[in-house]
């Protein structure tokens, strides 16, 4: 049984609790969106060297680079707490979980809201802000719900992706190097147009692991660009389909896994 009202008193206790340390958390954010703006800053060196990227231009690959920096803050922010599944595992704390009248998952998501990652997802929206004025965009109704819609979408992609990755570890305790190849390895690949990277690796992270659906698809929808592998253009709208679709099995993966869960033994 959903219980919202419990878990907006355990969300609310951790936020209190980073609350309390202001300046740590002032700083805390800072230091993330210091990281988030410095790998923009990689990207703009990199174009001092060329002056396209897997065809697309600096002020198109910012754009790219804008909706992925908010998408991963956002799910970072929600479902990052789950790199800790190992250890809930080993120490048998996951066994405590288990025995609450309560979803795991939500549980596990509401122990330790990454707050601090608002500065990565701020840094994102002043990115994106600026994409957005330095590209030649036909502005349409549908665009501005796009510019809106293709983030949030973006974040729930990503945040299935991490918890099916994370999922992993029921079976492989040890497997949390596997999963952030799959969750961290998502950032990277989502942040540049899959254009860059070759056959089987663009395959694999564009439509095995929908990160293609983050980014590239809707920016292309926003410039009103064909896609260079000669996809269709209806790519760029269905984002929220699968997020959706993502969602979906990522929920099924994580309570196959649980269902199948021994506990420690201690």
């Amino acid at each position: 049984m959903v219980r919202p009202g419990v878990y907006g008193k355990l969300v609310g206790a951790r936020l209190r609790g980073q609350m309390s340390y202001r300046t740590s958390f002032f700083f805390q954010c800072v230091a993330q969106a210091v990281n988030q703006l410095a790998e923009l800053a990689l990207i703009l060196v990199l174009f001092n060297r060329v002056s396209a990227l897997g065809g697309f231009s600096v002020g198109e690959v910012v754009l790219m680079y804008a909706i992925a920096g908010i998408a991963f803050g956002f799910a970072d922010m929600v479902t990052g707490q789950l790199d800790e599944l190992p250890t809930y595992i080993r120490t048998g704390t996951f066994d405590v979980l288990l025995l609450r009248p309560l979803g795991t998952l939500p549980q596990m998501m509401a122990s330790d809201l990454h707050l601090r990652k608002v500065g990565r997802i701020v840094a994102g929206i002043g990115t994106l802000v600026y994409a957005l004025s330095h590209n030649d965009i036909a502005w349409s109704p549908w665009n501005v719900v796009l510019v809106f819609v293709a983030p949030v979408s973006g974040a729930v992609i990503l945040s299935s992706i991490w918890v099916a990755a994370n999922a992993l570890c029921f079976w492989v305790v040890d497997g949390q190097e596997l999963a952030n190849t799959v969750t961290y390895g998502s950032n990277a690949f989502t942040s540049y147009p899959i254009t860059v990277f070759g056959p089987w690796l663009r395959r694999f992270f564009a439509f095995v692991i929908p990160g293609a659906f983050v980014a590239y698809y809707p920016s292309l929808a926003l410039l009103g660009r064909p896609d260079p592998l000669g996809g269709p253009a209806l790519l760029g709208w269905v984002s929220p389909l699968v997020a959706v679709v993502a969602a979906v099995v990522a929920g099924l993966v994580w309570r196959t896994a649980v269902r199948h869960y021994r506990g420690t033994g201690s």
